[in-house]
């Protein structure tokens, strides 16, 4: 697929252009406000870490990037989306692994090589490209399938963080919801596009921002760093 290739994946998209997905491209201030609220949040507890401060970037990317592929619609955009959101995800990941393990390097090593191996064997099961293939099928899930492993892994943690009664258990809980959420909008956008004109993705981003803002919430306040009181 070549650089300048026109992708439309989504409902609301109907043309080729800039504004032609003028909610979905909108929807991905979302990013931005959870990225400022986490800001805010880190600099009124004190002493932010660069990890924290990498994350929350990492989260206003989501939004740049996204808005990206849904203005422009082509490949390089489309890594432009993709890749701030895996990297993302493995960070904090890693980083609920280390605060969570009380700091200690070679715990971490070990629950993320875990972590890596669950990961890359959903991915082999659902089969499902993180990229977009054009010569594929119609998909039943809308390319949902490639947040499967992400949607594991908040399960996981909210099973673990109640398991502890960890201090984080509550926002780690309502970031899992929401996320389950956002996932059904993303899912069924096309297949309701016919009832709902505009479609559903933009649901998705909204409800990301919101998830996203839960999960740094959790790691800034309840999961600081050591000698932080939560």
């Amino acid at each position: 697929m070549l650089p300048a290739d026109y992708i439309d994946l989504y409902c609301e998209r109907t043309a080729p252009g800039f504004w032609n997905e003028p909610l979905n491209a909108l929807s991905n201030l979302s990013f931005i406000v959870a990225a400022l609220v986490a800001l805010y949040l880190v600099r009124k507890r004190g002493n932010p870490s660069i990890a924290e401060l990498v994350l929350i970037a990492l989260a206003a990317a989501i939004g740049i990037g996204s808005f990206l592929f849904h203005t422009f619609a082509n490949a390089w955009s489309e890594l432009a989306d993709v890749v701030p959101i895996w990297s993302f995800v493995a960070f904090y990941i890693i980083m609920v692994i280390y605060r969570t393990t009380g700091e200690n390097l070679f715990r971490t090593l070990r629950a993320s090589a875990i972590a890596v191996g669950i990961t890359a064997a959903i991915f082999w099961f659902s089969s499902d490209a993180v990229l977009t293939d054009i010569d594929a099928g119609p998909d039943p899930f809308n390319g949902s399938l490639q947040y499967l492993p992400a949607m594991v892994a908040l399960l996981i943690a909210t099973l673990l963080m109640h398991l502890r009664k960890h201090p984080a258990r509550a926002y780690i809980t309502l970031a899992t919801a929401t996320f389950a959420v956002s996932l059904m909008f993303r899912t069924v956008d096309m297949a309701l596009c016919f009832s709902v004109a505009f479609g559903t993705h933009f649901m998705w981003h909204l409800l990301n921002g919101l998830m996203i803002g839960f999960l740094l919430a959790a790691l800034v306040l309840k999961m600081p760093p050591q000698g932080q009181a939560r």
